[in-house]
């Protein structure tokens, strides 16, 4: 499995309606996408959850790299380049990824990414994230729970869906999900 993010910051004043409409009329046509664990159709608003910046941020956990491909590849994907410039898009090896059959329910997402320290253990880090995200669904309340790592830049990234906005500490990016893609 592959995660994969990219972030479109948008001007202070951005009328976060629009992003709102392109998800609503954009986001069904990814349901049932070949490969697709979930897509979060993903935002934040500026000084909503402390959220620094107005965000468009769509979040992809792929249960075969060939998804990601294939989307990145795609009209949809070229669409977006046209409309919001050339995103950086980030992808992570999964390590852990749970989900609830309530999935459906999720509300709002939660984003960390963490470095890892030169030389750290990777295997006991590994083992540590993914209990945890496994734990975060079967008694933490959330309905999914991804961790992973990037070995260019040693980050980690924990994304969490959830069907109510839970505590959040203040380095963690908040989003609300305007749009659930599901297999």
């Amino acid at each position: 499995m592959i995660a994969m993010q990219y972030s479109v910051t948008l001007p202070a004043d951005y009328d976060m309606s629009i992003i709102d409409r392109r998800i609503r009329d954009k986001g069904p046509l990814l349901d049932g996408f070949p490969n697709l664990g979930f897509k979060a159709y993903v935002s934040a608003r500026r000084g909503e959850f402390a959220s620094r910046d107005n965000l468009y941020a769509p979040f992809y956990l792929w249960q075969k790299p060939e998804g990601a491909s294939d989307f990145l590849c795609s009209p949809g994907f070229a669409a977006l380049t046209g409309a919001f410039g050339w995103p950086q898009v980030r992808t992570w090896i999964v390590w852990q990824a749970e989900a609830s059959p309530e999935i459906a329910a999720a509300r709002f997402a939660t984003r960390d990414i963490l470095p890892t320290e030169p030389y750290a253990p990777l295997a006991d880090i590994r083992q540590a994230e993914s209990a945890a995200a496994g734990a975060d669904v079967a008694a933490g309340g959330a309905l999914a729970s991804v961790c992973g790592f990037e070995p260019t830049t040693w980050t980690r990234v924990r994304f969490r869906l959830w069907p109510e906005m839970p505590a959040i500490d203040a380095r963690t990016q908040t989003y609300r999900i305007g749009h659930l893609s599901l297999p």
